[in-house]
């Protein structure tokens, strides 16, 4: 028990406490701003922001990884608040966290290992991008004291570091951040601050059970709304979770993930906030910061709820210039700058699926389309290579009247018609070999297309001999396959 909590709460204590108070500035405004997407009060989103990381802090599958309300929820929940409210947006959560919960039991998070890297490095990528263009707004149309301020601050960001001493005590970003909020206030600088994103909160969260009817007609309301939540949700989470294994070089629990996803949106739908998950940009804050362990997580919330409750008005003084320069350096250290100079490198499709990632994410600002395609694209391509490899050669023995074929390599769908017609069955033969030592039949469509060569072979008066069938290719030809049934040739027309 002591070396758990060693491990995972005490072994970077100063690291932590530093990176979640660093992440807690960041989230401020993040969350106010995507609760006014979402078309709900500022306190919704920095109540869910301080209740997710807080429980997820403890429950979470991935140390070091920050979760709170996110635009890309936030989008997704827009039209339910004008049509139905905010109980409903309430109760759409808690019935999100539920299938979170239940995706987690089923073992859902394993299916992060069928994401090609092309994908994971896209959706970085991607990330990236936006989060420098959502960062342009505060930059544009303002002041030119605005550019010089998040100048400076990415001046401190990179420069600080290497300052003797003091460079890697104190994070850079918590520098910049106080640095600039210190001229900002001595100098009387009209610049754009926090305060301006939206008033912030004056009391601790309370129980609130969403007053919404228990019926039929309710669950049809949000479920479509809640199970759109639970999949964005938790596809961001789980890429994340892969991005700071990277990062870190460590491993994470992603079943755990999932389910502490599920009770952390649970517990903010109960204490009026809404839905989130797991956010790269003040994750990679949180690692580049020195936040490594789950206290860094937990301190995040804790500093949120605590600034925004009882140190509102300083904290409405903080300049956007300040967290422009933080997100802006977040964006930078992001992107996979080596994935553009990999570009002649790698395959032609692991660009184009990369790419495609990149483009679909930020067209559409929708996580889940971005990744479907990707997926879509790296299994097309996989399937057309390992189809490519499969061939068919053969021998022909005059004497006897025999010809031999040696199949070498996956049959499936998408070989199945290349398999069939490397076969030519209007050559008069006595007898046909044909030997699957070397190939893998994988799915109906193969089996389908082994029985049309063995019948059309029998049709022309050839007996056919099949040899070599390794065991997982019999089970399935045994089960499915029907040219050793009596029926056979009648068979064929259905094939």
């Amino acid at each position: 028990m002591f070396q758990h909590l060693k491990l995972h709460w005490l072994a970077n204590l100063r690291g932590d406490l530093l990176a979640g108070l660093v992440v807690a500035l960041a989230l401020i405004p993040e969350a106010i701003a995507f609760s006014i997407i979402a078309g709900v009060d500022p306190k919704v989103g920095l109540y869910a922001s301080f209740c997710i990381a807080v429980t997820i802090a403890f429950v979470g599958g991935r140390p070091g990884m920050i979760s709170a309300a996110t635009g890309a929820m936030a989008l997704l929940m827009l039209t339910l608040v004008k049509e139905h409210g905010l109980q409903y947006l309430l109760a759409a959560t808690l019935l999100c966290g539920l299938l979170q919960i239940g995706a987690g039991y089923l073992k859902l998070g394993s299916l992060m290992r069928f994401v090609s890297r092309s994908v994971v490095t896209g959706f970085v990528n991607a990330l990236a991008i936006l989060i420098f263009l959502a960062q342009l707004p505060e930059l544009t149309g303002g002041n030119w004291q605005v550019y010089a301020m998040t100048a400076a601050g990415l001046a401190i960001i990179y420069l600080f570091p290497y300052v003797p001493r003091l460079g890697r005590l104190v994070p850079s970003p918590l520098v910049c951040i106080l640095a600039l909020t210190a001229v900002t206030l001595a100098f009387g600088l009209d610049l754009p601050n926090v305060g301006d994103k939206g008033e912030l909160p004056d009391s601790l969260p309370i129980f609130l059970w969403p007053e919404v009817p228990l019926n039929l007609e309710t669950l049809l309301i949000i479920f479509p709304y809640a199970a759109a939540l639970a999949v964005v949700g938790l596809l961001e989470s789980m890429m994340t979770a892969t991005i700071i294994d990277d990062l870190t070089d460590t491993p994470s629990n992603k079943n755990r993930e999932c389910k502490g996803q599920g009770l952390a949106n649970i517990v903010s739908g109960l204490l009026g906030g809404m839905a989130g998950c797991a956010m790269i940009g003040q994750s990679v804050i949180n690692v580049k910061s020195g936040g490594r362990g789950r206290l860094s997580t937990l301190c995040a919330g804790i500093f949120l709820l605590v600034m925004v409750v009882f140190l509102g008005d300083w904290v409405g003084q903080i300049p956007m210039a300040a967290l422009v320069a933080v997100m802006i350096m977040v964006s930078i250290g992001t992107f996979s700058w080596d994935s553009l100079r990999n570009l002649k490198k790698h395959p032609l499709s692991t660009n184009i699926v990369m790419l495609a990632t990149v483009v679909v994410v930020v067209w559409t600002h929708n996580l889940a389309y971005g990744v479907f395609v990707g997926v879509l694209l790296a299994a097309l391509f996989f399937a057309a290579k390992v189809a490519f490899f499969m061939r068919v050669d053969s021998t022909f023995d005059e004497a006897a009247n025999q010809r031999r074929y040696q199949v070498a390599g996956q049959v499936f769908f998408a070989s199945a018609d290349a398999f069939v017609a490397a076969f030519d069955f209007r050559e008069a033969l006595a007898t046909v070999t044909i030997d699957l030592s070397r190939a893998h039949f994988w799915d109906i469509t193969a089996v389908s297309a082994l029985d049309k060569v063995v019948i059309k072979f029998r049709r022309e008066g050839t007996q056919v001999e099949l040899i070599g069938l390794n065991e997982a290719s019999r089970t399935i030809v045994d089960r499915f396959g029907v040219h050793d049934k009596p029926d056979a040739n009648d068979s064929l027309i259905g094939h």
